[in-house]
């Protein structure tokens, strides 16, 4: 509340609210903009300032997202006490004639157990307070009003307070268009922050954005190096229907920020570029410096980042590289991206010695793939997700060249100058023999580094079949599986824009490395190449090529069961091994239970529900080959086919003619699939209402239904949500093994 009477000298006791972990950057914004006493609290800073300098902080703030002047508190035991608290402020006083209002209301206890409630009860004392005072009843207003309220219960206490800034302070006012991922405002001023930027922009240092999406970083680095007042885009502040609020004053504040805008942009000279793959997404980053009169001080352009290079026609003084890339929750998935890393980090490197470099991501996996070490770490939120900053410097090409020596002298080896650890008479003879070059060596290296995190869950579950490498470097893009001392790799074919020869080249290096990595002799390596489908072909069952042959199998432990495994013959080998989770869930939850499996394959998920106790089970698939091979499992498990029935059929057919009840059922289709044996075409994402729900028609009160989808873009249909109980359990059916590609599958447990 104010301290005193003179508007012009009165001191306002403020809250300044900013992301937790970022008090120190405001109360050092705060102190530079002279703005007072500033005193650091939780997830802002208090401080005492006049009305003019309310105002500058409202306008020049790059980093805070409320401006908030408390009036009153008080305890709150009741449900009462939230309207007996917010009445004891004087708000005719307060707000304009007129004016419309909104109440956000954060936090609850026993008494206020949903903030809606606790949001009702401040607007009808606020009403009430109006009304009795002879006042027009003011509007509630949801999405533009013109005085926002903010109430906050904390431990039970209720802190009312009048929100100056109005909407949150990272929305400037700039953005026209967005990319599928944009930064908030002011966490892009963050970065620029803690990455040095202000320093290196006095010093006349160019700031680079070489995936610069909708040029978010871009514009406040130049909205810093230019000395502009983030606030002036803003149509609207919450002050403006506070009876407080005198328009001369703000004027004056507002004038001068433009007079140093004009002068700055007349007088200075920053050199700012960013780039984008996306020729769209650089259209709405041009639109958006448009927006603030900036588009011949930001220069766009659409380049892929293989592309990246400093400007031909000048030479930039050495300055800031920053980029906020992909990170595997948005737009990819995690092993696709690796090497964007790895190409951006590289041009870096080539292209920007003795720059600075900035990366933001909310995968440190990832952020290791630049083979930097940083000078300093700073950790955000992006929004929900953790996230971290790396700054490097890029060492000059000499420094670079001694750091790879060194490298290169540290791979392990023996007194013979061959890698260690590569025994067997095959393997000294073709491989020892022939040195391993400096990239078969990271697939070992990478390799045995993954053996070594995986030994510790191998050892207590007892694995005999599990992943090993998930082209864990892209370049180098295959699945490795280990069955029992056999190697199964299953190369991802290389894009049509990699020359053949190169790609050859490339897994030739892979199965070398593998080989010394995993002591695989010839006759234990079996290699298989998978087309890398995407969207509706990513996965459908293979062809019916041949019938069941055991002698070209291999038996594999998993649990209590054995299961065959053919290594030769077809794309897949049986056993889908990022599902190991979920089978060993339905064998503990089988127990006196009927099981249905549909889509089911090898029907691996059968046999581990039989041996849990299953009482019965059906496993339905169209594949005669699958089922006999199936039948097979069965029968290496001494299960009794009589109550364990293999059924061929239409999964969908078999559906709309089913009448018996199941209390536990497994349903994993493929994305797509226009099979000549089926009666329909099956697309999981446009199919999952109809499929999903006539599972449920026929499973029991109580029972449980677990769909599972490898499709990567799927979403579950609201639909389902509503009518049914529904879990995402995807994580936990994910082992350490598959850790690196948590999109492998999705799955869902489904309740009545």
């Amino acid at each position: 509340m104010p301290t005193e009477t003179n508007q012009n000298t009165t001191q306002y006791d403020l809250f300044v609210s900013c992301s937790q972990g970022w008090e120190g950057l405001l109360q050092t914004e705060l102190e530079q903009l002279a703005v007072g006493d500033v005193k650091p609290g939780h997830a802002g800073v208090y401080v005492s300032a006049t009305l003019e300098q309310m105002y500058k902080i409202c306008l020049w703030t790059r980093l805070a997202t409320k401006v908030l002047l408390p009036l009153d508190s008080g305890p709150i035991e009741t449900g009462d006490d939230v309207h007996t608290v917010a009445s004891k402020v004087d708000w005719p006083s307060l707000m304009k004639p007129g004016a419309s209002l909104k109440v956000d209301f954060i936090g609850t206890n026993d008494a206020v157990r949903n903030t809606q409630f606790g949001a009702q009860r401040v607007k009808d004392a606020v009403v009430d307070s109006i009304r009795h005072a002879g006042g027009e009843r003011p509007n509630v207003e949801k999405m533009q009003p013109d005085v926002r309220i903010h109430a906050r219960l904390h431990r039970d206490e209720l802190h009312i307070s009048i929100d100056l800034s109005g909407d949150s302070l990272h929305r400037r006012g700039y953005r026209q268009k967005q990319g599928g991922a944009p930064l908030k405002e002011n966490l892009a001023a963050a970065l620029l922050l803690r990455a040095g930027w202000p320093t290196i922009a006095e010093q006349g240092g160019a700031l680079l954005d070489p995936m610069c999406g909708s040029g978010t970083l871009l514009i406040e680095g130049a909205l810093i190096a230019y000395s502009i007042a983030p606030g002036l885009s803003r149509d609207k502040f919450g002050f403006e229907c506070w009876t407080g609020h005198n328009a001369d004053t703000w004027a004056q504040v507002v004038n001068d920020a433009k007079a140093i805008r004009d002068k700055n942009l007349q007088e200075k000279s920053f050199d700012i570029f960013g780039y984008d793959s996306d020729y769209y997404v650089t259209k709405a980053a041009e639109m958006n410096c448009e927006a603030l009169g900036l588009q011949n001080v930001i220069h766009i352009a659409n380049k892929p980042v293989e592309e990246l290079k400093q400007p031909t026609h000048k030479v930039l003084v050495p300055g800031l590289v920053i980029v906020n890339p992909p990170y595997g929750e948005r737009l990819g998935e995690v092993n696709e991206l690796r090497t964007t890393y790895q190409i951006l980090a590289h041009q870096v490197k080539q292209q920007f010695e003795g720059w600075t470099f900035a990366v933001f991501t909310s995968n440190p996996e990832l952020a290791k793939e630049t083979r930097l070490r940083a000078n300093k770490k700073n950790k955000f939120k992006n929004g929900a997700l953790p996230a971290e900053l790396f700054v490097y410097s890029v060492l000059s090409a000499d420094d670079a060249k001694l750091r790879k020596d060194k490298l290169t002298q540290a791979v392990q080896t023996d007194e013979d100058g061959q890698v260690e650890n590569a025994s067997g008479a095959w393997v000294r003879k073709n491989l020892c023999d022939k040195p391993l070059t400096e990239a078969a060596t990271m697939v070992a290296n990478r390799i045995k580094k993954n053996l070594k995190r995986l030994k510790k869950s191998v050892k207590q579950n007892d694995w005999h079949g599990y992943r090993v490498y998930d082209a864990d470097m892209p370049e180098y893009s295959a699945a490795i599986d280990l069955y029992n001392d056999q190697v199964h790799i299953q190369e991802y074919a290389a894009p049509k824009t990699i020359d053949a020869d190169k790609a050859e080249a490339r897994f030739e290096t892979l199965k070398h490395g593998a080989a010394v990595a995993l002591q695989a002799p010839d006759n234990k390596l079996f290699v298989k190449t998978r087309k890398r489908n995407k969207g509706k072909a990513q996965y459908e069952k293979q062809t019916d090529t041949q019938g069941f042959d055991a002698e070209r199998c291999i038996q594999v432990q998993e649990g209590n069961a054995k299961l065959w495994v053919n290594l030769q013959d077809y794309l897949d080998t049986g056993l889908f091994l990022d599902h190991r989770p979920l089978r060993m869930r339905i064998h503990k939850e089988a127990t006196g239970k009927r099981f249905l499996n549909l889509f089911c394959y090898t029907a691996t998920a059968s046999v581990q529900a039989a041996l849990g106790g299953a009482t019965e089970s059906v496993s339905v698939d169209m594949s005669n080959t699958y089922l006999e091979w199936a039948d097979n499992n069965f029968r290496l498990n001494n299960v009794h086919l009589a109550r364990h029935r293999l059924v061929r059929a239409d999964c969908f057919d078999w559906l709309n003619k089913c009448r018996e009840g199941f209390d536990l059922i497994m349903l994993d289709p493929p994305t797509f699939s226009n099979s000549k044996k089926m009666s329909d075409v099956l697309d999981i994402q446009k199919d999952q209402v109809r499929l999903i729900s006539r599972c449920m028609d026929i499973l029991n009160p109580g029972g449980t239904l677990y769909f599972s989808t490898n499709f990567r873009q799927f979403k579950l249909d609201e639909q389902i949500s509503t009518r049914y109980v529904v879990e995402n359990i995807s994580a936990a059916t994910i082992d350490e093994d598959f850790k690196g590609n948590p999109k492998i599958h999705y799955c869902w447990k489904i309740q009545h």
